[in-house]
């Protein structure tokens, strides 16, 4: 008889603590009418290509779709084009200079999409600009050309940027893992007025996001450590509602693929981070090439009602089917 007692309290008890489990993390109570997801064009308005195949050493610039607009990624009238199309922050490359500036620019090297050969480090921001970044792209396998002799002059540096959308939102990647790099880039962002500074965010590899994180403390950063040091903590102990120190003020850029193992996914989850000042942007797939929610029919894969951010390469086709 105290055996089966025993078992019914058990029973009990597995019941209320898995009821708790549920009710904690539901995200059935969140009411999120009205609230729009935050979108964030990736690279501005660029030509997109097909991932198939992809790898590190893919020139993507020779795989494009025909092009449907007149943007290069990474470039003044790109982000323009973005935050007119409804972008709420837009995503853009960095790369140090021979003369200590940071240019906009994606690729390690710029034989893939530009006239000029080597990586930026070996020019200084004036030569890069003598370079045509519109020279390498072509949709019929190198039949045409149709940006060529487009983009000369086009590659901006950092400084301008700030200087043409003062007080606009950017996610600004520093492609390096170099420290020193990092260090370099928080004294360029220093210099910016606080109100302008707020609105960034940087994300990169370990090494020289650490460092800049160091020079800023309250700069929103994000690197594959970073991001680590909140999920993995929140993974084993997000059920009870406990938020790891280590996921405040911050941005995690959480792949579709495992999102929804995510405690309180989507909601509840959201609105967590929210609370301890963390952006969570969505991106498409496993994450592993800055793959987007590009179309109508991507977006239908995400939960109704989404108030997360969205991360997408067609911000043009995107951003119509939110704002109203």
């Amino acid at each position: 008889m105290n055996f089966i007692k025993k078992r019914k309290k058990a029973f009990i008890f597995l019941l209320l603590f898995a009821a708790f489990i549920y009710l904690n993390n539901t995200s059935l109570f969140i009411n999120n009418d009205g609230e729009e997801p935050l979108l964030l064009a990736h690279r501005g308005m660029g030509q997109t290509f097909t991932m198939e195949g992809i790898t590190g050493e893919t020139c993507t610039a020779e795989r494009i779709f025909k092009p449907e607009h007149p943007y290069l990624e990474n470039t003044l009238p790109s982000m323009k084009a973005a935050f007119e199309a409804g972008a709420d922050v837009v995503e853009l490359d960095v790369k140090q200079t021979k003369d200590g500036q940071f240019a906009v620019f994606h690729d390690w090297t710029l034989e893939c999409r530009t006239n000029g050969k080597g990586v930026t480090k070996d020019y200084t921001l004036a030569e890069l600009k003598k370079l045509d970044i519109g020279y390498g792209y072509t949709a019929d396998n190198g039949k045409t050309f149709p940006f060529r002799g487009k983009g000369v002059g086009q590659m901006p540096s950092l400084e301008e940027v700030f200087t043409e959308f003062p007080g606009h939102p950017f996610l600004v990647h520093i492609k390096s893992n170099d420290a020193q790099e990092g260090i370099k880039l928080a004294e360029h962002l220093s210099s910016l007025p606080e109100k302008q500074l707020s609105k960034l965010t940087v994300y990169g590899g370990d090494k020289p996001v650490a460092s800049l994180k160091k020079e800023i403390p309250d700069m929103r950063v994000m690197s594959m450590a970073t991001l680590k040091s909140c999920m993995l903590p929140y993974i084993g102990t997000g059920w009870t509602g406990f938020m790891p120190e280590a996921c405040k003020d911050t941005q995690l850029h959480i792949p579709e693929k495992y999102a929804p193992y995510m405690w309180g996914w989507p909601d509840k989850f959201i609105k967590r981070m929210e609370k301890v000042n963390t952006r969570v942007i969505v991106v498409a797939g496993d994450g592993g090439w800055s793959e987007g929610f590009d179309s109508a029919e991507d977006l239908e894969r995400l939960p109704s009602d989404f108030s997360g951010g969205i991360w997408t390469n067609r911000i043009d086709r995107v951003a119509p089917l939110y704002k109203k």
